[in-house]
């Protein structure tokens, strides 16, 4: 008996090695994009509390611009949000209070099957309200203020 070549099985095992490559990168892939959503989830969640604590704290002109540039300094994805001051029309001495939320913030996926299936994925709406603090007001105080 000729014993088989050997051509056709090591064929056979480059293609087995790819296929199987091609399921554990995608599986690869998919782990990586659903942690970095989580981390973004994550992220703005804390850009959020760290908007409004800069509104309550140092936004003694009311600009809603300048409390989105501090938050695009952790989280440049964020490129919408709302501030709002209550009650609505009150001065540096009368706010009781500030609400900040990320309105419009999608996620882009990295990985190529999931990218072509959705390439974005919007993620909820994050807001927060804190009481107003001393916007600027305390002279002793060595706040997160510019």
């Amino acid at each position: 008996m000729t014993p088989a070549p050997r051509l056709a099985c090591s064929g056979a095992t480059t293609l087995e090695f790819a296929l199987g490559l091609l399921i554990f990168l995608t599986f690869a892939l998919g782990i990586v994009d659903f942690s970095r959503m989580l981390f973004t989830w994550n992220a703005a969640s804390e850009v959020t509390r760290y908007g409004a604590r800069y509104a309550a704290v140092c936004d003694d002109t009311f600009r809603a611009d300048e409390v989105l540039a501090q938050m695009q300094e952790l989280l440049p994805q964020v490129q919408t949000i709302a501030v709002d001051w209550s009650p609505a029309e009150c001065t540096a001495a009368t706010c009781e209070g500030v609400t900040v939320g990320i309105t419009d913030l999608n996620y882009q996926w990295i990985s190529p099957i999931a990218g072509a299936v959705a390439p974005l994925i919007a993620m909820p709406q994050f807001s927060t309200y804190l009481p107003r603090e001393v916007m600027r007001l305390d002279p002793n105080s060595a706040a997160i203020c510019p």
